[in-house]
């Protein structure tokens, strides 16, 4: 059975939800299933804005179906060629032989690279703000390169102002009926989320998506339309300003991520004490992680979230303990930087933790480390307690005198 809603007078959202895909892209976790996005202007010519997942494949076909109503699919346009959102391209071409695909010159050719099918004759090629007319709405195309992929094109509705925003701007998480962001609790159920999915998925991108910013900047825009999460139609700064500081590598809020590994509890044992430490200063934000248990998008969330980090790890097989290995190098990869940074490190025979924990970290941007290596011989021992209150009195100053304007957790709220 159909299931759409009208978002705009004629422009219907068409997409649909998974409860019950456990993973995004088969590595981040989904407690929340995952929202796919699709969006269906009607006019004198008809307009689809991407398409879904193919597990979502019968419910969009139906939603499509009972939309159009009998009319044809005139374009499609292809913001984003990742297949959660591109699955449906070949089955569309089928029931709507005539309908033109849109996409800039990257996105046939990664069309081509995924399917067998090649319908040059059906390809309509845009470039940076080109316009395309249905009627009463006119659709403008603004490129947004590696945001997060090199084919990514945002594409903005001139008469309601519509930004529909590919990846961009979205989140992990289904929807449950309400599908404006101001209908929802999204401090509460989507905003940890965002982040999740914008550090782990985007984060990368900072400057390609400070260009972006730039760009629609210059654009009149009254709803956001991404592929994933709720629609934007009401207090847009929350999430253009959220999306500024997470793109510019800003933390959020002053406060302290612990991540440790631990084989034996040793380790843990000296996070635990100087989580306490810090505390008892009266120190209120702060989260702490084995990274043996908790996936790491979650610690990468709260590494773009927080403006002090403590790694802590054992020496294991003369090198770095794998999950904290794992976890700095993916931290690096995504480009997270601008963090002051504090290292834990034990060892029985052979000493590596500090010293790979801190090459890694000096491969990244603007990582200030904060105070001297702490190190622990097998176990933590009441004579080194005085070495390990200069490391949290050194995390506790600077958090006290670092000037970097932060942002509340929740400042503004997404709704009404």
């Amino acid at each position: 059975m159909y299931n759409v809603q009208e978002i705009a007078p004629s422009i219907y959202w068409v997409g649909g939800t998974d409860k019950r895909l456990e993973r995004f892209e088969n590595m981040f976790p989904l407690p929340q299933g995952v929202a796919y996005n699709s969006y269906l202007i009607m006019d004198e010519k008809t307009a689809l804005m991407d398409t879904v997942d193919s597990a979502i494949s019968v419910q969009f076909l139906e939603n499509i179906e009972h939309v159009l109503d009998g009319r044809t699919l005139d374009y499609l346009v292809v913001g984003h060629m990742e297949p959660d959102h591109c699955a449906n391209i070949e089955e569309l071409l089928r029931r709507y032989p005539e309908m033109k695909i849109v996409g800039n010159k990257k996105t046939f050719q990664f069309m081509e690279q995924f399917y067998t099918f090649s319908k040059p004759d059906n390809y309509l090629i845009v470039k940076e703000g080109e316009e395309l007319p249905l009627g009463e709405h006119t659709l403008r195309f603004i490129m947004a390169p590696f945001v997060h992929w090199p084919e990514v094109m945002f594409t903005y509705e001139v008469s309601k102002k519509i930004l529909f925003s590919a990846d961009a701007f979205g989140c992990f998480g289904s929807l449950s009926g309400n599908i404006f962001s101001d209908q929802t609790d999204f401090d509460g159920v989507f905003l940890e989320e965002s982040r999740r999915y914008y550090s782990n998925i985007v984060g990368k991108y900072g400057p390609q998506v400070q260009t972006v910013l730039k760009k629609i900047a210059k654009q009149d825009i009254e709803m956001i339309c991404p592929l994933h999460g709720p629609v934007w139609r009401e207090n847009l700064s929350y999430i253009l300003d959220r999306y500024q500081k997470w793109s510019t590598y800003q933390p959020e809020k002053r406060g302290v991520v612990l991540v440790y590994a631990s084989m034996y509890g040793n380790t843990e044992n000296a996070m635990n004490l100087i989580a306490s430490k810090l505390a008892a200063k009266g120190v209120q934000d702060i989260r702490m992680y084995d990274v043996s248990k908790t996936h790491p998008s979650y610690i990468i969330s709260d590494a773009w979230k927080f403006s002090h980090l403590v790694f802590g790890s054992p020496t294991y097989n003369l090198g770095l303990y794998h999950g904290m290995q794992a976890l700095l190098h993916e931290m690096a990869s995504l480009n997270l930087q601008n963090r002051k940074v504090s290292l834990v490190g034990n060892y029985t025979w052979a000493n590596a933790a500090v010293r790979e924990m801190t090459e890694i970290l000096e491969s990244m941007k603007k990582i200030e480390f904060v105070g001297e290596p702490f190190e622990i011989n097998s176990a933590l021992k009441p004579e080194q307690l005085p070495e390990l209150d200069l490391l949290v009195e050194a995390i506790y100053d600077s958090l006290n005198t670092d000037t970097e304007e932060t942002v509340a957790a929740g400042a503004g709220t997404a709704g009404n």
